[in-house]
């Protein structure tokens, strides 16, 4: 998830925490544990409109990098709210053989990868909701939450509003429900506490418990069936951890791809139809400038490879080689699992970028990619457009 941030003359903080999986050097490991510390990568913008548009930009990444177990200091509750704060749909995804009984809306950017990821779970689920495109400079459409960052899911449930947060764990919550509809979201997110820490630089930060999780009222008695949820966790960890990564400085390796990385996000998101001229200019030119610098000290911060494509194209390979040793079409086998839909909707995020088109003329990525775009699509809604300028 990415946080915008536009006070003047401030540092941009990309901050991250590492999940409850550390992964050795394959990436993979059975333990579970609290997030660890966390270092922030700043810069001082040359200009103000440099300044808000890094902000705006910084949509992709969280900062990893864990010395020591943090200091636990609160527990917080989600968010649940007796009446519906005023927002203004911008899309609306209708599925009439929905059965889910939800009424759900996504507070989001439409080309950040964790957004990207919640989008293609709940079309894969079939599930009917609206969205709401937030506005990246002034932020209005969250005034409501205390919780900033987006994806933020807003849940209809008895007496009021259930909020969800965090990608990961939104997906977990909501399969977690689908598994066991006995259970209401309202108890089931108490099993994916909020809490907050203190890193190693005295900055007082979040993270959720559990959020790869997906809870059973009963344990787990067949052997295959732990296996194969220990592995999907294992790669929707890398997702996030890993592959994430690889995208900011391969979609802002050059100005150049860096504006047309920005002109594809105002287009796909109908930034002109949602925000003012004036914010769409700002956030594109603005925005394209600072992540090209940004993605520089990306690069270093996350130890890519000199090329950054090869990081990329090694991350793809990675997930493929994994999915091809199952001998079927995705890791889950005949139908997408958690990992296939988390890797899909990561990459979703960059499909209009050189980058992406790179990933597919150098890896084996676009089969599996466009099995997968068609499966989600074959399940999604109708798309309605109720576009209303801020």
């Amino acid at each position: 998830m990415w946080r915008p941030s536009i006070p003047l003359l401030r540092k941009v903080v990309l901050p991250s925490i590492k999940d409850n999986v550390k992964f050795s050097k394959t990436f993979f490991s059975t333990r579970n544990r609290l997030p660890k510390s966390t270092a922030k990568l700043t810069l001082v913008s040359a200009s103000v409109g440099v300044l808000i548009g890094a902000g705006y930009g910084g949509y992709t990444h969280y900062v990893v990098n864990s010395k020591k177990r943090p200091k636990l200091t609160l527990n917080e509750e989600y968010a649940f709210l007796n009446e519906a704060p005023p927002y203004q749909a911008h899309y609306k995804v209708i599925n009439e053989s929905d059965s889910s009984n939800l009424q759900l809306v996504l507070f989001q950017y439409r080309t950040c990868p964790f957004c990207c990821k919640v989008r293609s779970y709940l079309d894969s689920k079939g599930i009917s909701y609206e969205i709401v495109e937030v506005d990246a400079v002034l932020r209005q459409a969250i005034k409501w939450s205390a919780y900033k960052k987006v994806p933020i899911l807003l849940a209809k449930v008895d007496g009021g509003y259930q909020q969800l947060m965090d990608s990961s764990a939104i997906i977990s919550a909501l399969e977690t429900y689908f598994r066991d509809k006995n259970s209401q979201l309202t108890e089931i997110v108490k099993f994916y506490p909020l809490s907050r820490y203190t890193n190693d630089d005295g900055k007082s930060m979040t993270d959720i418990t559990n959020k790869n999780f997906v809870m059973h009222n009963s344990s787990v008695p067949d052997q295959k069936e732990r296996m194969e949820e220990k592995e999907e966790r294992e790669w929707r960890q890398w997702a996030d951890s890993v592959l994430v990564h690889t995208l900011s400085p391969n979609v802002y390796r050059t100005p150049g791809e860096a504006l047309a990385t920005f002109k594809w996000f105002e287009e796909v998101g109908g930034w002109k139809q949602s925000f003012p001229g004036w914010e769409c200019a700002l956030m594109v030119y603005g925005g394209a400038a600072a992540m090209w610098m940004i993605a520089k000290r990306l690069k270093k911060r996350h130890n890519l490879q000199d090329d950054v494509r090869h990081s990329l194209y090694n991350a793809a390979d990675a997930w493929i080689d994994a999915v091809k040793k199952k001998g079927s079409k995705f890791l889950g086998g005949d139908q997408p699992n958690l990992a296939d839909v988390t890797v899909y909707g990561v990459l979703s995020s960059i499909e209009g970028c050189q980058a992406f088109q790179d990933l597919r003329n150098n890896t084996d990525i676009g089969k599996w990619y466009d099995e997968m775009k068609n499966n989600i699509a074959s399940k999604k809604g109708r798309v309605l457009s109720v576009h209303a300028k801020n």
